[in-house]
């Protein structure tokens, strides 16, 4: 065994102990990235019953993308988030089902804005209510123009309206329209 060979190792383990701290501070990183992954992806599909009734297990799925806040369903207030843009799931028992919901989206102002002041502009629509039956297991999404600008969005708010669709076929979804009566109301607490 030489000098050399000593040396090699010697260096080789203290330059590994120095990286100790980083490799730990990376792994810690990792594990609170996975673990906030998996809380976020837990909350995604809320029920939208209370207790425990025979129905349940065949749940139909209604997705709302982040534009689309659902307030109520069957006259069950749904709970609210930190962060309004989230896309969620609610589990509906099959049957006769009332959503009450909003759409909101922000745009970024542009030029300078004051101290204080507000870095987005929020578009935001009057609660509206769909009712439509529900068919065991099957899934559903609201259908609704998308606007491409701010002004798009301010234009279209005032007549907004959405639809929810579904089917076995997604990309005949469009097609396969439920009778949804859509009505404009002032204020959530009608249908509470």
């Amino acid at each position: 065994m030489s000098i050399v060979h000593v040396m090699r190792v010697t260096r080789f383990e203290i330059s590994r102990s120095r990286r100790w701290p980083q490799m730990a501070q990376a792994m810690l990183s990792a594990v609170l990235l996975l673990a906030l992954a998996g809380c976020s992806s837990a909350i995604t599909k809320l029920e939208t019953w209370e207790g425990s009734p025979a129905t349940a297990v065949n749940a139909a799925t209604l997705k709302a993308p982040g534009a689309i806040h659902v307030s109520r369903v069957n006259g069950r207030s749904m709970t609210n988030y930190l962060m309004d843009d989230l896309a969620l799931d609610y589990a509906l028992l099959p049957g006769e089902n009332q959503v009450v919901f909003t759409y909101k989206t922000i745009w970024a102002k542009t030029g300078v804005v004051q101290n204080g002041e507000s870095k987005v502009h929020v578009i935001e629509s009057e609660p509206q209510v769909v009712r439509f039956e529900a068919a065991p297991n099957e899934t559903y999404r609201f259908e609704f123009d998308k606007p491409e600008s701010r002004r798009q969005a301010e234009e279209m708010i005032p007549k907004f309206s959405a639809a929810v669709v579904g089917g076995q076929w997604p990309d005949l979804g469009s097609i396969v329209k439920l009778v949804a009566r859509r009505q404009r109301f002032g204020s959530a607490d009608a249908y509470a």
